[in-house]
């Protein structure tokens, strides 16, 4: 691979799911970027999705003559948050309604979810949702609880079904997430609309953990950094930018070795006061390894500076080439690329 191509493996940006922005899709050709996430709605159902996927892929790079394939993700969560449907795809309910079934029940329906997002090219989903919203805050809660984004008000409720629900996608062969960590229960502010939104509530050893520590025992692919900060476990950096949340909490003390994507680090209001530049950088630095960008425009000063930083500090450049393995290990194992 090129060190521009590299580069772009670690970038995953936007296209809108109905009547995508050709002008945005060849930002992402232009830059390389590796994977792109399905934003929006779209009512057109699985073979339209596909078409549109099949024309994203028939594009993608190819190294010594085989393509590498992208990531293709998606917010497939339900009820509120269900970016595709029509024929094909079944209505999801709300993750609150998914938390009173069996475990039994929701593994076996998660599978058929995934096996639709697969019928339509989907192979990446920025699913379950992991995080405890106390029954306390419930609807108070912006982010997850004012939409039931969350299976349940408890860890020992969260756990079992955010569990079954990557176990059946991991059945189906689609990738899922674990997310929003360390934890977005405990806020009462969405970072996608709010600045400064804390959590003092939250521990390295808070039992809203548990959810993504069991998760990743499990064999979890990948896990999402939260925008928030968290005051008790580093008050000084937001999640998505802290190596003591990242490369301490999640790698070393929970052994995670999958691949760590951010949360939106595009429109999010939760990160307007910094460059797209420092973004970038910032998350990588601090253990990252796929920056999520709702907004593409912004992909060219993110790996402008990406590859600036790499030029200038060895310790960074390793960092990314081992990003860029976790990355191309994920594809391998949804059959997106050929090494031979």
């Amino acid at each position: 691979m090129t060190g521009s191509q590299r580069v772009g493996q670690l970038f995953m940006g936007a296209v809108a799911a109905s009547n995508p922005d050709q002008a945005r899709i060849q930002v992402l050709r232009q830059y390389h970027v590796g994977s792109v996430f399905l934003a929006g709605r779209s009512k057109s159902g699985t073979k339209a999705t596909r078409t549109l996927v099949n024309s994203l892929q028939a594009k993608a790079d190819t190294v010594s003559g085989h393509r590498v394939g992208l990531l293709v993700s998606t917010d497939q969560e339900g009820g509120q948050v269900q970016v595709l449907s029509g024929p094909g795809f079944s209505t999801m309910p709300s993750a609150l309604v998914q938390g009173t079934w069996s475990t039994t029940k929701l593994r076996t329906q998660a599978a058929a979810w995934a096996n639709q997002l697969k019928s339509a090219g989907v192979n990446l989903n920025l699913a379950p949702v992991a995080d405890v919203v106390p029954a306390s805050l419930g609807r108070n809660n912006a982010p997850i609880g004012r939409y039931d984004r969350e299976f349940g008000h408890t860890a020992a409720t969260v756990t079992p079904h955010s569990n079954a629900f990557a176990a059946g996608f991991a059945q189906s062969n689609v990738l899922a997430t674990l997310k929003h960590f360390p934890g977005l229960g405990y806020v009462r502010g969405n970072t996608d609309t709010t600045a400064n939104v804390v959590d003092s509530v939250t521990t390295s050893r808070s039992s809203s953990i548990t959810p993504f520590s069991s998760g990743i025992k499990a064999g979890a692919p990948f896990v999402m950094i939260s925008l928030a900060t968290y005051s008790k476990i580093d008050p000084k950096h937001r999640a998505v930018f802290s190596s003591t949340v990242i490369q301490g909490l999640l790698r070393k003390t929970l052994g995670f070795k999958g691949v760590v994507i951010s949360d939106d680090l595009g429109n999010a209001v939760a990160v307007k006061a910094v460059s797209p530049a420092s973004r970038a950088v910032n998350f990588l630095s601090a253990g990252g390894d796929l920056v999520l960008t709702v907004e593409p425009n912004l992909v060219p000063a993110m790996a402008k500076a990406v590859q600036t930083r790499m030029a200038q500090n060895a310790t960074f450049r390793a960092q990314v080439n081992q990003s860029v393995h976790r990355v191309l290990t994920a594809k391998q194992k949804v059959g997106l690329l050929y090494c031979g």
